[in-house]
């Protein structure tokens, strides 16, 4: 085990609150238990470990991340692993390569807590800066059967204002235009309101175009239009 993984572990157990536990897991529907630590604490933790362990390489990093979401005994194991790849140290370690890492996460995490995370912070940003790499395998979720790898392909975008990719944008949402789960369409109502701040024309203009947005997109994409 890598002295950050075991350190990063202890602090967690240091910080349980066994009577918070119960309650975080069950508003999250989640199978691994918690420690019933919150995020604060999380991003207090993940500060003071790394602020006195070497600083990691990308290939460490990997490992480390690696051990914690697959070796997750508590859910807060792994929102430390999505955090320790977003972190402003490190965030510049993983690229288009971890793109399998980031679909195995989604896949097997399949809770949106998980796939928002790691759809806004680790994604998107690969998105932007490497998009030939990059947005040929967003295409590919987009049309993926799992529905989590749908919702990140159409969520990616929400931080990337006037660079979002459109077409990609478009492309994703129709892809599951005509399925009738909760969180495809919550996802799609979601990314096309964020980018209505940027561009509302398009965004009136691609509802119109599309009738058959559900209700529950379409409300959400006009929200403050």
């Amino acid at each position: 085990m890598h002295p950050l993984v075991a350190d990063l572990r202890a602090a967690l157990a240091r910080a349980a609150d066994p009577e918070q536990a119960p309650t975080m897991q069950a508003y999250m529907k989640s199978a691994l238990p918690f420690r019933g630590v919150p995020q604060p604490v999380r991003a207090r933790i993940l500060r003071e470990c790394l602020a006195v362990a070497p600083p990691p390489t990308a290939d460490v990093l990997a490992r480390v991340v690696d051990a914690l979401w697959d070796g997750a005994e508590f859910r807060e194991e792994r929102y430390l692993a999505t955090a320790l790849c977003a972190h402003r140290s490190l965030a510049r370690m993983p690229d288009a390569d971890w793109l399998p890492r980031y679909r195995h996460w989604i896949v097997s995490g399949a809770w949106w807590d998980h796939v928002d995370e790691i759809a806004n912070r680790l994604v998107g940003p690969l998105v932007r800066a490497d998009p030939g790499r990059v947005v040929p395998v967003m295409r590919r979720w987009a049309t993926d059967p799992d529905p989590w790898l749908r919702r990140a392909s159409i969520i990616c975008q929400l931080m990337a204002k006037e660079a979002t990719d459109t077409a990609l944008l478009g492309e994703a949402i129709e892809a599951s235009l005509k399925d009738e789960d909760f969180f495809l369409r919550k996802g799609i109502g979601w990314a096309l309101r964020q980018h209505a701040r940027t561009d509302p024309l398009w965004v009136r203009e691609f509802v119109d175009a599309h009738p058959d947005l559900s209700p529950l997109s379409r409300r959400e994409a006009l929200k403050h239009l």
